[in-house]
């Protein structure tokens, strides 16, 4: 566990925030989402950002995902500049697959059109979208269930195939707004579970955001614990579990330990 620090620097980095300050506008005043955010995410590397309720952790996801633009600051993935002269910049996009916490499957398609549609768009050949979804349906543990309709699946399945569909052009680094928050606990447990799986298939860059001191312990190489508004880097906890990790990693004393800690210090800052 260590306090904040002024810019983290990897030269293998997949995400750089270099003083990333975000406002919004609204009706009555501007809101101070963020003050300045220094961070850095090497490839490869699965963080978790974590906080209080409106603290900017979904806003920091968004503007690396290029939905938001940052009032201030640079933000750069693999290597390239997001936000250049007011606009995003595609090259740098498009090394990015997003899930939110709802699936956001389309209704109307089968769960193997979904995982095909971003391949669709970009223009890539039947037999090879086919040749990708089955190979995402089966890494993400939905085998048998290609043609079944998103209304026909448990929330846990729904999220694989929204994972499914974001690896489908096989993206660098994958963003994760609560991607399990609205499951019950065992659902969640085996997600996390799962996630943790196709990570170490994949070694994919994962950024995610939690409310969960315990799933973020589960699953990061680093915990970064954002203050409240306007949100800054207060602590960032390394979490040194050898994977994979079992669910019985967290009985285990220096996990209750981190947990306490970080649990203590939301206190404090809240």
């Amino acid at each position: 566990m260590r306090a904040a620090p002024e810019l983290e620097t990897a030269g293998s980095a997949a995400i750089v925030l270099a003083g990333v300050d975000k406002w919004f506008k609204t009706q009555d005043e501007p809101v101070h989402a963020l003050a300045p955010i220094n961070l850095s995410v090497a490839s490869g590397e699965l963080v978790v950002l974590l906080g209080p309720s409106g603290c900017g952790k979904t806003t920091i996801l968004r503007i690396v995902g290029g939905l938001i633009q940052p009032s201030k600051g640079e933000v750069r993935v693999l290597g390239r500049e997001l936000w250049v002269n007011g606009g995003r910049k595609s090259e740098a996009a498009s090394g990015l697959g997003i899930v939110f916490q709802d699936a956001n499957l389309f209704p109307w398609l089968s769960v193997e059109q979904n995982i095909m549609l971003p391949l669709e768009l970009k223009g890539t050949p039947r037999a090879e979208r086919h040749d990708r979804a089955r190979e995402l349906i089966k890494l993400v543990g939905i085998a048998g269930f290609e043609k079944r309709w998103p209304r026909e699946l448990s929330g846990g399945m729904r999220q694989r195939a929204a994972i499914a569909r974001a690896l489908s052009y096989d993206p660098e680094v994958l963003l994760m707004d609560e991607p399990f928050g609205a499951l019950d606990a065992m659902t969640r447990d085996q997600m996390n579970l799962e996630l943790q799986r196709i990570w170490m298939e994949t070694g994919k860059t994962i950024l995610l955001v939690t409310h969960s001191i315990n799933e973020a312990v589960f699953l990061a190489d680093r915990v970064v614990l954002l203050s409240p508004r306007p949100g800054r880097i207060d602590t960032v906890a390394e979490v040194g579990f050898e994977r994979p990790r079992s669910l019985d990693v967290q009985s285990a004393p220096e996990f209750q330990r981190i947990v306490t800690t970080l649990r203590h210090r939301l206190v404090e800052i809240s």
